[in-house]
């Protein structure tokens, strides 16, 4: 990762609050609302994968009566990493020079925006972490925190990138960072997504920053972890992991 204090970082220009929605009709409204007390100079831009509850609908209406909402309407329910891909590329496309990861089902806190932000002013991509000091969860069952923590120290070795949360959502990245990762050769999905991009950063010598937040496990709708999800991530993890060393080792036997 380079060194902040090798370079100078310019302003960070408007800033784009990504919000991907599958089925999150009861969860949308407040989550804007949220964001929009939380840092109120921020455009927020509503992902829709076409949910089947309304979401899009409801998204709409709050795009009509507020002009610092957008909506981004997809054809079908295509994953993570594929609604943040289109929601980062409208976002470069309409001249916003931060864009930020939120999940809508409130499990982010808008209101630990502003500190990722500030952090923001001095690298090039920060992650809210719940695995630094100072970062918590609440209402997790130890199983699904043990997963978490895992997956993290698994990909944080294997991959060798000095991120403790790696496979975290909450993330606020410079246009110029998410220009230089090559996001058309991302393909994965799910949490697995955020694994590649924060593995991307390093690889690319990005600054990144992770500073604490509170993870509040969702209190409506249902929760889109699955164990197809789960399976990915191993082996896409595993793969780039071995692949990483393996080019290594052929590097230092031609040397």
């Amino acid at each position: 990762m380079k060194d902040a204090g090798q370079r100078r970082y310019g302003p960070l220009g408007k800033v784009l609050v990504i919000i991907p929605t599958y089925n999150e009709a009861d969860n949308i409204q407040p989550i804007v609302s949220r964001v929009r007390s939380a840092v109120p100079d921020a455009y927020i831009l509503v992902a829709d994968d076409n949910s089947p509850d309304g979401t899009g609908k409801i998204a709409d209406e709050l795009a009509a009566i507020d002009d610092h909402v957008r909506v981004l309407h997809r054809q079908g329910k295509e994953g993570l990493g594929a609604a943040y891909l289109a929601g980062f590329r409208w976002g470069i496309e309409h001249g916003y020079g931060v864009l930020v990861e939120m999940d809508a089902d409130g499990s982010h806190q808008p209101e630990e925006l502003p500190r990722l932000l500030t952090a923001l002013k001095g690298a090039d991509l920060v992650l809210g972490s719940r695995w630094v000091p100072g970062g918590r969860v609440v209402n997790w069952p130890k199983s699904r925190e043990l997963l978490s923590r895992g997956g993290s120290t698994y990909s944080r070795l294997l991959l060798g990138i000095p991120i403790r949360d790696v496979t975290g959502g909450f993330r606020a990245f410079r246009k110029e960072t998410l220009e230089s990762l090559g996001m058309d050769q991302v393909a994965s999905q799910g949490y697995c997504f955020q694994v590649d991009l924060a593995n991307r950063a390093v690889r690319a010598g990005h600054h990144v920053v992770e500073v604490p937040i509170t993870f509040v496990e969702r209190e409506r709708g249902d929760s889109k972890m699955s164990r197809d999800i789960v399976a990915e991530a191993l082996w896409r993890v595993t793969a780039w992991g071995v692949g990483s060393r393996f080019s290594r080792a052929l590097g230092r036997r031609h040397t």
